[in-house]
């Protein structure tokens, strides 16, 4: 076995696999920082949460169920607020050759909430939670690489995988995947017993829950506050009513039309942090008329990118290309022809597919994202100089991400995006994959996603990811008009120090990162 030595893995620390390492990467910027306090009770509204969360972490998917879990349980690995990854239950870990097989060394002396000790056992059980023919779990796909897991002695847990990925430890930091305990072939989620830094008192689906500090965690350098409680308050002007009078600490999804006027009130800061969330419109490319590309792409120009930027982010962010990579990550293609609005080519691609005109339904609710209907709207308009009727369907705010999202075929979707380039592909992408929202398969970018996930050498990695990130924007099923930053607001009483960018606050790890002062 040898360390992976060069490319992401050295410039980016990934292989600072040590607890000193962990702990400096949470560490406050700059030396005006006030130092993080223990005590007090921190209270946060969050946009997102609906009654049909579940503690199954196989079915999360929103940022209310985000934060719940890096809360509550402990992970392998974990994305630090600079982006690289670090220890946390797997103290270290190491690669074959061709990185096909990884041996990873977890820590002992970790407990669950309930006093049980974290076993090798236990690990190999949440993981296995997600795998196998039969999975409906939304992380399947990046674990199905995954042939085999085995153990050896109390310590070391060995994946071995069908082929190399040199991202694989980062893979294990995706929220799906927090270690639980082991209860006969299965795992036990239902009571929320994790080994994380605070411990679940409540959780009241589309409510609210609460949490107490985890007196036993293993680590001494989080879990600032005594106690948190999230709010599932999806309703954007409540939301702001909230942190306005002071019943909240915090909130995400700041309403950006008025996010200026927010940051002057005495007492609240308004912060935003670009990164790669992107909002987007999915079609269903299993149903007509989202079957032709020539429909797909007639779409695809008939929205005003810049536009969207402009009146529904109003500035915190930038246009998209219909791909998921951001500007910011290691294999994005600078060199992809960028799409505007382009009326004229909509109306070629529609006369390719034989149509003069086109009828069509989008789905959209702030559920999605703030201004998503909005957004919808001026798609609409847009959309009418192609020929193209976009009629907007007003959906509930609750339950649309299980009645709606992957069940209507064109609607309004938030992807807080991946830190690697594979695992937002794998997720979202590959030919049957739980999350792919647009049923989009594409033989030549499957061939592809398999073979860069096991190249190391970096060149050829690049040009791999290029040729599927030119695939998804011009044949793929989703139209990606824009990236947007993460814009939240906060009282002056809480502090923090640098913060994370792979999702909403602070990484959504807020409760353990967060601090209230005196």
């Amino acid at each position: 076995m040898s360390i992976i030595k060069g490319g992401l893995l050295d410039r980016r620390g990934f292989l600072k696999t040590t607890a000193a390492g962990a702990f400096a990467a949470t560490l406050p910027m700059g030396s005006a920082m006030a130092a993080p306090r223990r005590g007090g009770h921190l209270r946060v509204a969050k946009g997102h949460g609906q009654t049909t969360d579940a503690l199954d972490p196989s079915v999360w998917d929103n940022g209310y169920m985000l934060a719940l879990g890096f809360g509550i349980h402990g992970y392998l690995t974990q994305v630090a607020p600079d982006g690289s990854l670090v220890p946390e239950l797997a103290e270290s870990w190491e690669a074959s050759d061709d990185a096909s097989v990884w041996r990873m060394k977890i820590r002992q002396g970790v407990t669950f909430h309930s006093g049980k000790p974290l076993t090798v056992e236990d690990v190999v059980a949440s993981i296995n939670h997600h795998r196998g023919e039969d999975s409906t779990s939304a992380a399947g796909p990046i674990v199905a690489p995954i042939q085999e897991i085995t153990t050896e002695g109390g310590d070391t847990v060995i994946f071995t995988l069908e082929g190399g990925n040199a991202d694989f430890p980062f893979i294990l930091s995706d929220y799906h995947l927090p270690i639980c305990k082991a209860e006969g072939d299965s795992i036990d989620w239902k009571s929320g017993d994790g080994c994380g830094s605070y411990v679940l008192k409540s959780f009241k689906p589309g409510v609210s829950s609460s949490f107490e500090r985890n007196p036993n965690h293993w680590r001494d350098d989080v879990a600032w506050v005594d106690s948190c409680e999230m709010l599932s308050v999806v309703d954007q002007n409540a939301r702001t009513t909230a942190l306005v009078s002071g019943d909240v600490h915090a909130i995400d999804r700041v309403d950006l039309k008025a996010a200026s006027l927010l940051d002057q009130r005495p007492g609240i800061t308004v912060e935003a942090l670009s990164g790669t969330q992107h909002y987007t419109f999915a079609m269903s490319a299993n149903q007509d008329p989202y079957t032709d590309n020539n429909i797909r792409q007639a779409l695809k120009y008939a929205i005003n990118r810049e536009e969207l930027v402009e009146k529904i982010l109003f500035g915190y962010g930038s246009v998209g290309n219909d791909h998921p990579i951001g500007q910011s990550q290691r294999f994005y293609n600078t060199e992809l022809e960028q799409k505007t609005y382009d009326p004229d080519k909509a109306r070629y691609f529609l006369k390719q597919a034989g149509l003069d005109s086109l009828t069509v339904s989008l789905s959209a609710s702030d559920a999605a994202f703030s201004g998503a209907v909005d957004a919808a709207t001026l798609f609409q308009n847009s959309a009418k100089e192609s020929g193209i009727d976009l009629q907007v369907v007003r959906e509930p705010k609750d339950g649309y991400w299980s009645d709606v999202w992957m069940k209507k075929p064109f609607s309004a979707v938030y992807w807080g995006g991946r830190p690697v380039e594979d695992q937002m592909f794998s997720t979202a992408y590959q030919c049957g994959a739980a999350w792919n929202d647009s049923f989009w398969c594409n033989e030549r970018f499957d061939e592809l996603l398999v073979k860069a996930r096991a190249e190391l050498d970096e060149d050829k990695r690049r040009d791999m990811y290029w040729e599927m990130q030119a695939l998804v924007s011009n044949e793929g099923g989703v139209v990606i008009p824009m990236f947007a930053n993460y814009v939240q607001a906060k009282s002056d009483k809480v502090q923090h120090g640098e913060m994370g960018a792979n999702w909403e606050m602070d990484g959504e790890r807020w409760m353990e990162r967060w601090w209230l002062a005196e």
